[in-house]
């Protein structure tokens, strides 16, 4: 990532940020002259600023109140510049750890539950996980209103109605010092789909943040409004995050692949991923986490219909993705978790995965069946047979399934957890009777 601190005036603004339960980037902005002590010390926090709603307002039922204080402590490898309008500076945007006073990690700071995740999956066992998110999205008018429609799905003249905002995102995400791969556009109308290279989980995840901080300023540069909002009509076509990931061992060699054994899958891999698997309704809560999210995520709509492992099947909670051959194929193999979206928070969306893939670890669970075809054309005792289990319909139920999981809540904490879901019911609450198209309404506003 980038990391040429050095390169803003001392006129120019730092922002120093993190990303909240709701996957929303807030922080503090001061002098680039002052960075060299934010980096040592960081700059004031309040530990209820966690319990902030996707709409702005504060779950009041949150553990923490009006007490207590924090520190954000800059970390110079997760930063990008964000263009000021018109010929104004730049501000540069750096994710930050939420400390304790005494520059302790404070239990409840999402982006060091994934740390501490990742280093129990390294510890234990060995492994590195890899990471990319695919990002969708929907440009927008700067209103909120629908663009008219640039070409049909997928087709040249869509990517080109838009240009020279795709040529300008590629270089930008170039210029981050993040590994661009694709761009394209969507089924949807103006739909985009942006992704990057595979890193370290963590630096994926701030990533993943931090391009849509990169897409949503550039569209405001062409007078636009960039939502990835997982819905931003009830009759749309739904805005996914889907997260590739694969292990590695300490040598760096990857450890997903054998193609002796069922979908090539490895017995370590197999055990990773029945460990998603095993905690699939939990899971939801933290990467499907909004009331919208059970709009997009139902059977038939290429989103995430059961949770099953299936081979190259994009129904399918967690996807084997295909591979072209050659002597990289060990690299190139990968799965994809497809229920995820952009109102949850990638840190949580990571660290759910390598935390119900380490106790798949950890227990030595046996590879789940590997689905090849349509589980929704067989019978119920075929599906059972296959390990084929439905997903949580609604927020309400995923919700439900993480407070009973022992062993996630166990890794969130008390605070935590008692603040994710006093967000979560604010959001059920103010939602609860509206209509769908409503809600796609707020959403897109949010996102």
């Amino acid at each position: 990532m980038n990391t040429d601190t050095a390169a803003a005036s001392n006129d120019d603004l730092v922002l120093v940020a993190t990303a909240d339960l709701v996957g929303h980037v807030r922080g503090r902005a001061f002098g680039a002259s002052q960075l060299a002590d934010r980096l040592a010390h960081g700059i004031g926090w309040v530990p209820a600023d966690l319990a902030l709603t996707a709409f702005g307002d504060l779950a009041a039922s949150n553990p923490f109140g009006a007490l207590g204080d924090l520190r954000l402590r800059p970390d110079p490898a997760a930063s990008v510049h964000l263009r000021g309008a018109g010929n104004g500076p730049s501000v540069q945007l750096i994710l930050a750890d939420m400390l304790n006073l005494d520059l302790t990690p404070w239990s409840s700071c999402p982006r060091d539950l994934l740390r501490r995740a990742l280093a129990a999956l390294k510890n234990e066992f060995g492994l590195t996980m890899i990471a990319t998110f695919e990002h969708e999205f929907t440009l927008l008018n700067a209103d909120g209103s629908a663009r008219p429609i640039g070409g049909a799905p997928f087709s040249a003249a869509a990517l080109l109605s838009v240009e020279p905002f795709g040529s300008r995102l590629y270089a930008a995400i170039k210029g981050a010092g993040f590994e661009p791969d694709t761009w394209l556009a969507e089924f949807g109308p103006n739909q985009f789909e942006i992704t990057l290279g595979p890193c370290d989980a963590l630096a994926a995840a701030d990533r993943a943040l931090l391009l849509r901080e990169l897409v949503r300023n550039l569209a405001k540069q062409f007078e636009w409004r960039a939502s990835f909002s997982p819905l931003v009509s009830a009759r749309g076509i739904g805005n996914g995050v889907h997260v590739h990931f694969s292990l590695r061992d300490e040598d760096g060699t990857p450890v997903l692949y054998d193609p002796s054994q069922s979908g090539a899958i490895s017995a370590v891999g197999g055990s990773f991923a029945a460990g998603v698997l095993a905690h699939a309704s939990a899971v939801c809560a933290l990467t499907a986490p909004s009331v919208i999210s059970y709009l997009r995520m139902r059977p038939h709509t290429w989103s995430a219909g059961n949770a099953f492992l299936g081979l190259r099947n994009r129904e399918a909670l967690l996807r084997i993705c295909p591979t072209v051959g050659g002597d990289d194929v060990g690299r190139q193999f990968n799965l994809e978790f497809r229920a995820a979206d952009a109102t949850a928070n990638p840190w949580l969306v990571t660290a759910a995965l390598a935390i119900t893939g380490l106790d798949g670890l950890r227990r030595n669970l046996a590879a789940p069946p590997v689905v090849d075809g349509d589980p929704d054309r067989w019978t119920q005792e075929e599906r059972q047979v296959a390990g084929v289990a439905p997903l949580p319909s609604s927020l309400d139920e995923s919700l439900a399934a993480l407070t009973n999981d022992e062993m996630i809540c166990g890794w969130l904490g008390n605070d935590l957890l008692a603040t994710f879901l006093a967000v979560k019911e604010h959001e059920l609450a103010g939602l609860r009777d509206a209509s769908a198209e409503t809600i796609c309404e707020q959403y897109a506003g949010a996102y």
